[in-house]
């Protein structure tokens, strides 16, 4: 065999599978480009449009939130539409700037610059990219339904809150809740007429289009041969484009505007492409130098929470809209930390799958990812021409686009949800929604798991047994049959333990039934082999039935002498077919 042929025989056998198969599996765009039309290239391209006038005002608005200038929530708008397009398995995802990345980067750019979401942006993508090539997708899990609509709820609060004081025009800087509040009512004499009536026209503009699509949905579907109602589709265009009309519409009125100066305007943003060069792993800050490790220290738990909760985003969403198709969650977190990995190289703040935007890629019949590069394309065009435009665009018009957006992310069902189908939910949905908003989002993520892990520790140490008392007419005394309803771990050992030694009585045979219990750890294991000896030493009978063969290894590995009372069948025959005295502990 030349050495080719042993080359790709190691790559065979180290991949498990063909190199063609694997590079399909691994660049989905090579699976479907070769049967790509001019058709589908149509939707692409209108879906990739639409996407991009929502994208484009909502990339400026989500750098306002974590302190950034406009710029750079465009040019983390460009690069991950043409990474995924290329990586991602998802036709309907939008990958790009979202609200609650931008929400978690506040603080630390707040204390050292722009330059901290850049490199932060790297840092996750890597950190991403790690645990998709180990497969530890699972992490998520560990995020509940009530630990992730707390968070949302927390967040999306905060971050309207947040965009108060631009709303009416208001002067300082606060992002926390409470500052923010604090900010407004410091300053509620400085309200600006002319901020306040324009953010709240644009506020009561957006609800009006958002709540119009319905009625356009009714007309209008994504398969344009079948439905051409003109009417229908222009009301549901409208209500796609809603952000960038406002935007647009907000900035004609202020560049008209310009000499009497009635609104607080963004003022200048960087034009002209941004520069391809590696993330900064130091930061000199007016005349301070910061490492790396200085750096580091500041982000604190940030640098486990930002890819965590942009794993959980991207993924969550890729699941809603696949109408019942598996994700593959390892190739979607491949394409997420390469989104942010290149991202960072363009000065790009970490970024996420966006549902808002994916319900409008969805909505406007996307076929393919390569709508994301068109998307970006757009991005790109606007960020080479548009920018002198953006001086002029109000701040209350981007503060009305956040506070809708926060409104409709905001989950108002998950209070009624967990009301009527668990209430005690309703303990770790409280506790996390209550410490992200007044402590912190990465501090609350911690402690609404750890309140929610308690719930499963406390379930796992009070397993459900049923203990009934049975009598067989040829056997004398009392037969206790106790079965656990579920595998036992470690916290349940003292609880079954106790459970089996209240059975008193004279002539008394305990039976534990292991038909459900598919596992079983050592320490069950010994205090089962303890309490065998206590029963013996009473004076009683005991017998283990239907135990699966694992869990029965288990037992007699940590004490042999247990070997002896595990049996098979019901416990007529059981007892029947042998003397008593085969059970009797000795």
């Amino acid at each position: 065999m030349d050495a080719a042929g042993r080359t790709l025989e190691i790559v065979r056998n180290y991949f498990r599978c063909d190199p063609k198969e694997f590079v399909k599996k691994r660049i989905p765009i090579t699976s479907w480009l070769p049967y790509y039309t001019v058709s589908t290239f149509f939707q692409d391209l209108l879906a990739g449009f639409t996407v991009g006038l929502t994208e484009i005002p909502q990339g400026i608005a989500f750098a306002g939130i974590a302190g950034l200038t406009p710029e750079y929530g465009l040019y983390c708008g460009f690069m991950g539409g043409f990474v995924y397009a290329i990586f991602g398995s998802c036709k309907d995802v939008n990958i790009g700037p979202t609200s609650i990345m931008a929400l978690m980067l506040q603080e630390h750019v707040s204390k050292l610059g722009p330059d901290m979401a850049v490199t932060i942006s790297f840092l996750a993508g890597i950190i991403i990219f790690i645990l998709g090539l180990l497969n530890l997708g699972f992490v998520v899990e560990f995020f509940s339904y009530p630990i992730i609509a707390g968070f949302t709820c927390a967040a999306s609060l905060q971050i309207a809150s947040s965009q108060v004081k631009g709303l009416f025009g208001l002067p300082g800087k606060a992002n926390a809740f409470l500052e923010a509040w604090e900010a407004v009512f410091d300053n509620i004499d400085q309200i600006r007429l002319w901020d306040s009536v324009l953010g709240i026209l644009s506020i009561l503009f957006l609800v009006a289009l958002k709540e119009i699509r319905r009625f356009g949905t009714l007309q209008y579907r994504s398969d344009w041969s079948r439905n051409r109602n003109i009417f229908g589709i222009f009301i549901f265009m409208l209500s796609l484009a809603r952000n960038a009309l406002v935007v647009i519409i907000g900035t004609v009125i202020a560049y008209d505007l310009r000499d009497e100066a009635p609104f607080k305007i963004t003022g200048e943003v960087k034009g002209g492409f941004p520069p391809f060069e590696a993330p900064p792993f130091s930061i000199n800050l007016n005349g301070t130098e910061y490492s790396f490790s200085d750096m580091a220290q500041d982000y604190g738990p940030s640098i486990a929470f930002i890819p965590l909760v942009a794993i959980l985003e991207a993924i969550s969403i890729g699941k809603a809209f696949s109408k019942g198709r598996a994700i593959d969650a390892t190739q979607e977190m491949l394409a997420l930390g390469l989104c942010n990995i290149m991202g960072s190289f363009v000065r790009s703040m970490p970024i996420t799958g966006s549902f808002t935007r994916t319900a409008v890629n969805n909505a406007s019949g996307v076929r393919t990812t390569l709508a994301g590069i068109f998307t970006s394309l757009m991005v790109l065009l606007a960020i080479a021409f548009l920018t002198p435009s953006f001086y002029y665009v109000p701040k209350a018009t981007l503060a009305s686009v956040i506070i809708c957006a926060m409104f409709y992310l905001f989950d108002f069902d998950a209070f009624v949800v967990l009301w009527k189908s668990k209430k005690l939910d309703l303990v770790p949905f409280l506790t996390t929604f209550l410490c992200c908003l007044f402590i912190s989002l990465e501090y609350g993520i911690l402690i609404g798991i750890g309140v929610n892990l308690l719930f499963v520790l406390y379930a796992s140490a009070r397993p459900k047994l049923s203990i009934t008392k049975e009598k067989i007419s040829n056997h004398n005394g009392d037969i206790f049959v106790i079965t656990p309803r579920d595998t036992l771990y470690f916290p349940a050992a003292e609880y079954l333990r106790d459970s089996v030694l209240e059975c008193h009585g004279e002539n008394v045979t305990v039976v534990i039934d292991g038909k459900f219990v598919r596992n079983m750890d050592v320490t069950v294991a010994k205090s089962i082999a303890v309490f065998t000896q206590e029963l013996s030493q009473r004076g009683q009978t005991v017998a283990f039935l239907n135990f699966k063969p694992s869990v029965r290894e288990v037992c007699i590995k940590v004490d042999k002498e247990l070997q002896q009372y595990f049996k098979e069948g019901n416990l007529e025959d059981v007892l029947e077919s042998e003397p008593i005295e085969d059970f009797l502990v000795q």
